[in-house]
C-alpha cells in the first residue's frame, strides 16, 4: 500500500509542478506613457472655441435633444431600430462574442471516444509469427480524457486578444450609432433649409414679379419703357431658375433621410415631408474639454482596444516557443470482439505528455512580427487621437465662421430690406430711377437667398460638431463583460 502511494504521488508531480509554475509570457497591457492621449495638447480645453457658440459643459449623449424638436427625435429613434449598417455593426459584435466564447473554451479538459469493428485476416509475420494467422472479428474500443495545463499563457493571452478585439468591434458599433445619429440630423436639417430656401425663392420670385407688374403699368401709363419692363422680366427668370434647384435638394434630402431609415420616401412621417422651417438649438453647444473628447470618441476607443489586442498577441507568439504540457486518462479494449472486456485485451493509461518542437520554426520571427504589429497599433492609436483633435477644431473653427458670417448677412439683410422699400417707394413716386429699384430689389434677394443658405450650412456645421465631439451613444451601457485583464490599460515592451 505505501509503495502505491509513493508512485501515484511521483505521478501527480508533474501536474503539480506545472500547476505551481503557470504563467503568463510576453508583455502586460498598460497604456504606453508615450502615448499621445497622454501629451499636454489632448488635455484641457479644446482649441478653436473662441469666437464660437459653444460652451464648457459636457456633451450629452442623447445631443439631438437639443434641438428640442419631437419630429426629429422620431426620426433618430426609427433610424436607431431599423438602420441597416447598425445591423451589419450588430451582425459583427455578434460575431466577435462568438469569438472570445472560442477562445475561452480552448485547452482545458478534452475527451473522446472510439468504436471500430472489421473482419480481418492479420499478419502472421508482423508479430514474428511464421504461420498463418486465423481470420478474427477484431474490436477496438476506447475512451480518453485529457486537460491541458496553460503553462506559459498562451490560451490566457488569447482571450485577452479575443476580448480586446471584442471591444474594439463594440467601439465600431458605437462609431456606427453615432454616425447613422448624425447622417439623420443632417438629412433631416437639410430638408428643412432647402424647403426654407424654396420659400424665400418663392417669395423673392413674388416681390420681383409685383415690381414688374409696377413698371409695366408705369410703361402703360407713359412713364416707363420697354426695356425696363425686359429687365425686371429677366430678373423674375433669374429668380424662378432658383426654385427647381431648391426642390430638387429638398427631394434628395428626404431620399437620404429614407434610406437612413430603411424606408421608402413616401412613408416617412407627413410631419418630417412638411418640415419648412430649421430646427434651433435651445443652448450654445456643449464641447467639454480634450481629454474627455478623446475618452468618448469611439474610434480612439477602438484604436485602443486594438493596440490591446495587438499586445496581448506577443505572449500568444512567445507561448509558443515553450512546450505544450496535458495531462490525460485513457482506457480501451482492444482485440478478438468474443475476448473485449477481458484481462487480456483490456488496455489503460494514465500521465502527463509533453510536446516540444525543434526548430521552432521561424517562431521567434513571429514574435518580432508581433512586436511590429504592437507597435504599428501604438501609431495608428497616435493618429486617430491627432484627428480626432483636428476633426474637432476644424469643426468648431468652421461653425465659428459660419455663424459670424449668418450674424454679418443678417444684419446686411435688414439694412438691404430698408433700402429696397425707400428706393421702390421713390421709383413708384418717380423720384428714382429704375436701374436703381432694379438694383435695391437685386439686392434684397440675393442677400435674402444668403441668408437662408448660410443659416443651413450653421446648422450642418452644429450637427459636424458633435459629430466631432464624439456625442451620440452611451459608452457605459454597451461595456462588455471583460475578463479582468482586457479592461486595464496597456503597452507593448
Amino acid at each position: 500500500m505505501k509503495r502505491r502511494s509513493l508512485w501515484r504521488a511521483f505521478a501527480l508531480a508533474p501536474m503539480a509542478l506545472a500547476l505551481g509554475a503557470c504563467m503568463n509570457v510576453g508583455p502586460n497591457y498598460k497604456l504606453p506613457g508615450n502615448a499621445l492621449v497622454n501629451a499636454p495638447l489632448a488635455q484641457g480645453p479644446i482649441a478653436g472655441t473662441q469666437g464660437a457658440p459653444v460652451t464648457q459643459a459636457d456633451v450629452p449623449d442623447d445631443w439631438w435633444r437639443l434641438y428640442d424638436d419631437p419630429v426629429l427625435n422620431d426620426l433618430v429613434e426609427q433610424a436607431l431600430k431599423s438602420n441597416t449598417s447598425l445591423r451589419v455593426a450588430a451582425a459583427n459584435l455578434a460575431r466577435s462574442r462568438a469569438a472570445v466564447e472560442v477562445a475561452k473554451e480552448q485547452g482545458g479538459f478534452s475527451g473522446g471516444a472510439s468504436a471500430g469493428f472489421q473482419r480481418a485476416q492479420v499478419s502472421g509475420e508482423q508479430y514474428l509469427l511464421f504461420e498463418k494467422i486465423p481470420v478474427a472479428t477484431l474490436g477496438d474500443l476506447g475512451l480518453n480524457v485529457s486537460y491541458e495545463i496553460d503553462l506559459f499563457g498562451k490560451l490566457r493571452r488569447g482571450v485577452e486578444a479575443a476580448n480586446a478585439d471584442d471591444e474594439a468591434v463594440l467601439a465600431a458599433t458605437d462609431l456606427a450609432r453615432i454616425t447613422v445619429v448624425a447622417d439623420v440630423v443632417q438629412a433631416y436639417v437639410q430638408s428643412c433649409s432647402a424647403a426654407e430656401e424654396l420659400a424665400v425663392a418663392r417669395e423673392s420670385l413674388k416681390l420681383q414679379q409685383e415690381r414688374l407688374a409696377l413698371t409695366k403699368r408705369l410703361r402703360d401709363a407713359g412713364r416707363g419703357n420697354q426695356p425696363d419692363v425686359t429687365s425686371g422680366q429677366t430678373q423674375a427668370a433669374t429668380v424662378a431658375a432658383d426654385i427647381p434647384r431648391f426642390e430638387g435638394q429638398r427631394r434628395i434630402a428626404q431620399y437620404q433621410l429614407a434610406m437612413l431609415l430603411a424606408r421608402s420616401p413616401s412613408d416617412l412621417p407627413p410631419a418630417a415631408l412638411s418640415c419648412a422651417q430649421l430646427p434651433k438649438l435651445s443652448q450654445p453647444i456643449p464641447v467639454g474639454d480634450g481629454a474627455a473628447l478623446l475618452k468618448r470618441r469611439p474610434d480612439v476607443r477602438e484604436a485602443e482596444r486594438q493596440l490591446a489586442a495587438a499586445t496581448a498577441r506577443i505572449g500568444v507568439a512567445t507561448a509558443e516557443l515553450y512546450p505544450s504540457i496535458s495531462f490525460g486518462a485513457g482506457v480501451g479494449s482492444v482485440g478478438v470482439t468474443g475476448d473485449l472486456f477481458t484481462p487480456a485485451t483490456n488496455s489503460w493509461s494514465f500521465g502527463p505528455l509533453i510536446n516540444w518542437t525543434f526548430p521552432v520554426n521561424g517562431q521567434r520571427a513571429r514574435v518580432q512580427e508581433a512586436q511590429a504589429a504592437t507597435s504599428g497599433a501604438l501609431a495608428h492609436f497616435d493618429g486617430v487621437v491627432l484627428n480626432a483633435l483636428r476633426e474637432t477644431q476644424t469643426s468648431l473653427a468652421t461653425y465659428a465662421a459660419d455663424d459670424q458670417r449668418t450674424e454679418a448677412l443678417r444684419a446686411a439683410y435688414v439694412s438691404a430690406q430698408q433700402s429696397a422699400d425707400e428706393t421702390h417707394r421713390l421709383y413708384a413716386a418717380g423720384r428714382e430711377s429704375f436701374l436703381s429699384d432694379l438694383d435695391a430689389t437685386r439686392t434684397l434677394t440675393n442677400v435674402h437667398a444668403q441668408v437662408a443658405a448660410a443659416e443651413g450650412q450653421v446648422a450642418v456645421d452644429q450637427v459636424k460638431l458633435f459629430l466631432a465631439l464624439g456625442g451620440g451613444w452611451k459608452q457605459e451601457a454597451a461595456e462588455p463583460q471583460g475578463n479582468g485583464n482586457t479592461n486595464a490599460t496597456a503597452t507593448a515592451k
